[in-house]
């Protein structure tokens, strides 16, 4: 029989706890505004903005400078490292703009995914060494939760049986690094949209993940209640030529996650994977009125489902920064609605939060 040595005390299992329950609370969800510059330049790019370290400073701001609506819908912001240590035009530092709403600040700690070689172009994610130490500054500096990238892709030959192992062991190792340091890991496996797959065999590679990423964590001896899960929803591959319903999404993902996740798990903060705005809401909605027991909150943790419109409202200019930041709280306020069940889909094609925001291979 083996024995854990107690890796955490009790005061540190209920800080840990108490920072996901609030980050998950009923009705709120995450903005992940944490893409890196290579990320921006894209961004920005497809608006005609120079990706300038300022350009980024003000599209930030817009997103934090909500009002009373935010802390309404969003229980947490992820941030890059740049942003932790910016400031908006006040004065005030970003960080400080986001907790004076009583909203739980984040980082993104991973260093980006890198081949893994001896397997068909499958990745692993680097950032692990100097990881303690980092998460002990960004936790001093406000950070209280971080979160860290796995990527999967469905193909004839993948994901792997190492490419599933490898991956799994990384996240519980970086989960168990950061609750050593006082932040709540949040663990994400996305596996990718790409490819002709259907909904079940995203379905069946969706369950065979996470239950390899809840060994690992067990192995790892990670405090679940300290931690939250980002998954993708269960979907068909973006060139699937079958469509399915909002409906059948939601009962292959909730069934996926009650085969795989434990209840001690607070919450699944679900990636949007490329979807439209509009169609991320929905599924949410979907899932959240699924007619199955669902022991756990499932919200949102969404990038560009939550900012395409509002970085399109944007396009650089000041004039229209409150109009952005307007688009950015009604499509926050349409989600935290969603994490409830009780988003109602007005059926007009949702103009811009309708298009698609699908990219091959998506790398942040």
């Amino acid at each position: 029989m083996t024995h854990q040595y107690p890796a955490l005390s009790a005061e540190q299992k209920k800080e840990l706890a108490d920072i996901a329950q609030r980050i998950v609370a009923p009705g709120k969800g995450i903005l992940a505004a944490d893409e890196s510059v290579g990320s921006m330049d894209k961004r920005l790019g497809g608006i005609g903005v120079d990706n300038t370290e300022e350009n980024r400073r003000l599209y930030r701001q817009l997103l934090f400078k909500g009002d009373e609506r935010m802390q309404e819908c969003i229980g947490g912001v992820i941030f890059f490292h740049e942003t932790m240590y910016q400031q908006g035009d006040c004065g005030t530092d970003f960080v400080k703009m986001i907790k004076d709403k009583g909203i739980v600040v984040g980082i993104k700690v991973d260093k980006g995914v890198v081949p893994l070689a001896g397997t068909n172009g499958e990745t692993t994610t680097q950032g692990l060494d100097g990881l303690s130490e980092r998460c002990a500054q960004y936790k001093k500096d406000g950070a209280d939760f971080a979160k860290w990238r796995s990527v999967l892709k469905i193909s004839e030959t993948t994901p792997s049986p190492l490419a599933i192992l490898e991956n799994a062991n990384v996240l519980a190792r970086y989960a168990s690094i950061c609750q050593q340091n006082g932040i709540v890991p949040i663990v994400e496996p996305e596996i990718l949209p790409d490819g002709e797959h259907d909904l079940k065999r995203c379905q069946y590679i969706t369950e065979k993940v996470l239950a390899a990423v809840y060994k690992a964590l067990s192995d790892h001896h990670v405090y679940l209640e300290g931690t939250l899960l980002k998954p993708n929803m269960v979907t068909a591959g973006h060139a699937c030529p079958t469509k399915y319903s909002a409906e059948e999404v939601a009962m292959a993902t909730v069934t996926a996650l009650r085969r795989s996740v434990p209840p001690a798990v607070p919450g699944v903060t679900f990636l949007s994977g490329g979807q439209s705005e509009e169609e991320a809401t929905i599924n949410l909605n979907a899932i959240n009125n699924c007619p199955l027991a669902r022991p756990w909150a499932l919200t949102f943790s969404y990038g560009r489902a939550l900012q395409a419109s509002a970085l399109n409202a944007w396009r650089g200019k000041k004039d229209n920064e409150d109009a952005a930041t307007k688009v950015f709280l009604t499509r926050a306020e349409a989600n935290g609605l969603a994490a409830l069940g009780k988003y109602e889909h007005s059926g007009d094609g949702a103009g811009s939060a309708g298009q698609s925001l699908y990219v091959a291979n998506h790398a942040y």
